[in-house]
């Protein structure tokens, strides 16, 4: 069953480890959004530092309500922790979930990272969970994101109008992106040929 598979785990590949999110991670998620002071965008998630302990407390809870599923993203070579990622928005009864809550240290943006992270956690979702639908949601002034988003092979679902607030309390329209299992196959060719060329 879907909602049975969905429990924390580890996934990694040669260069970086998706390894379940604790509180030992604090102070690694607090140095990795000391790089570019990632909490002052207001077009994302990433915590104040007096807030990273409640951030994952808030993502354990999403785990225990049965919603989420948090990772820590860890660079293999250091052992450094250098963002977070999660399952969100877990739907049992149609077997989809989202990715998101996805950030990263601003050293390792425009990296390997971003497309070595969704490679670990499609295959995951559609291989080992068996879910029929992974979905994306972000910002519609976070056009870096979206352009991530879209590099993957996602298609673009459409726009929930005055769907959420920022930080600094306005009001966000959504942009919704997905994969479906059928379309899977093709997707993860693509990002292993992007992975094959940036390591050239």
């Amino acid at each position: 069953m879907f909602t049975q598979l969905i429990k924390p785990c580890t996934l990694s590949d040669a260069r970086i480890r998706l390894e379940p999110l604790s509180l030992a991670h604090e102070q690694g998620l607090r140095q990795a959004a000391q790089d570019g002071a990632l909490w002052q965008l207001r077009i994302t998630s990433v915590p104040e530092p007096e807030q990273t302990r409640a951030y994952i407390e808030q993502a354990l809870a999403g785990y225990q309500n049965g919603h989420m599923l948090p990772f820590a993203v860890v660079d293999i070579d250091s052992g450094d922790v250098i963002g977070s990622t999660r399952y969100h928005d877990i739907l049992t009864s149609v077997a989809r979930l989202e990715i998101g809550y996805t950030w990263y240290a601003k050293r390792w943006q425009r990296s390997h990272v971003n497309t070595t992270c969704k490679r670990l956690l499609m295959t995951h979702a559609f291989e080992t969970l068996g879910a029929r639908v992974v979905g994306w949601r972000t910002d519609n002034f976070n056009f870096a994101s979206q352009r991530a988003i879209e590099r993957l092979g996602a298609k673009r679902d459409g726009i929930l109008r005055g769907h959420a607030m920022r930080r600094d309390g306005t009001i966000r329209d959504t942009v919704m992106y997905s994969v479906t299992a059928g379309e899977w196959p093709e997707i993860k060719a693509h990002l292993t040929d992007l992975l094959n060329r940036h390591a050239r």
